[in-house]
């Protein structure tokens, strides 16, 4: 009888812990990342998509808004990345705690100034985001602004363990602050070097480190690369110095992989988030591969 009753506290203890968790819905690894970082296990963390996939481009299936119907939380880039599903997913999953406006509704890209706003959009000029680029993970700077408001956003959520998300913040921070230190000193060679582009990505990262764009081989954000706009660009970049051209897990490497044969240059997958590559793992590793890659191709 004893033991029935001990493996009953049990039960009834586990779910008692089950429930003191936010459950969070992330749109993208890289936010799924910062909130294990922050939250630990006092969250459950769905991530909608994969190193793997576009994110401007997912299907809201039934299964994403389940989740997002029992999320307590979201964490979504925002910028207008995820307008061709997120919105429909908020819609038809009907969970009134994480609609815009409400606390369990957080956007990184709301939190940080964001680079190229538009003075305006029309079609002519491709996928464009009309509040700006959108990838702003990829500037560890930003990562550390964006990781103080979701710490505050989550004591709103659950106050009683205030202490604990701020300790998180703390800890998580200087490691970070840290590690941007180190990642600065790896990548001065990098300042000032040319780099091609397969897809507008990569904006926040150059501006850290002072690396210039040169190309992007698409013509217009979204629109397929035609090898017609390959031969100009080939001619355009004839006397640039360009010392490789890079693209994302995610993207199509065909395009690269002819201009970089081409001019005879190095092509470079940078993982562009978290589980990117094998050793990406975490935000650290995230940054840790990406400028071993490009200091790699430079050496190259």
């Amino acid at each position: 009888m004893k033991w029935i009753m001990f493996i009953a506290l049990l039960l009834v203890s586990g779910y008692s812990y089950a429930q003191q968790q936010i459950n969070v819905f992330a749109c993208e690894p890289e936010w799924a990342s910062l909130v294990q970082e922050l939250a630990g296990d006092k969250a459950n963390i769905y991530t909608a998509t994969t190193a793997f996939q576009d994110p401007h481009h997912i299907e809201a299936r039934p299964s994403l808004i389940a989740k997002v119907r029992r999320a307590d939380l979201i964490v979504c880039t925002g910028s207008g990345l995820e307008v061709g599903w997120l919105p429909l997913l908020l819609r038809q999953s009907a969970n009134p705690k994480v609609q815009p406006g409400q606390a369990g509704y957080f956007l990184a890209g709301d939190q940080v100034v964001r680079l190229e706003i538009p003075e305006k959009v029309d079609r002519s000029m491709g996928d464009v985001h009309a509040e700006g680029n959108p990838h702003v993970h990829l500037d560890p700077n930003r990562i550390a602004v964006i990781a103080e408001a979701l710490s505050k956003r989550l004591v709103q959520l659950d106050p009683i363990n205030k202490i604990f998300y701020e300790q998180r913040r703390k800890d998580f921070l200087a490691k970070w602050k840290t590690a941007i230190v180190k990642w600065q000193q790896q990548a001065r060679l990098l300042e000032g070097v040319s780099i091609a582009v397969n897809h507008n990505s990569w904006v926040y990262l150059f501006e850290w480190l002072g690396i210039q764009q040169v190309a992007v081989l698409e013509s217009r954000p979204g629109i397929p690369v035609s090898a017609s706009y390959l031969a100009q660009l080939k001619h355009r970049l004839a006397d640039v110095p360009v010392k490789m051209v890079i693209y994302a897990a995610y993207q199509n490497d065909r395009a690269a992989i002819w201009l970089g044969k081409e001019m005879n240059i190095p092509v470079v997958q940078l993982p562009y988030t978290v589980d990117g590559a094998d050793n990406v793992v975490d935000l650290f590793s995230l940054f840790d591969v990406t400028i071993e890659r490009l200091l790699r191709a430079l050496e190259a």
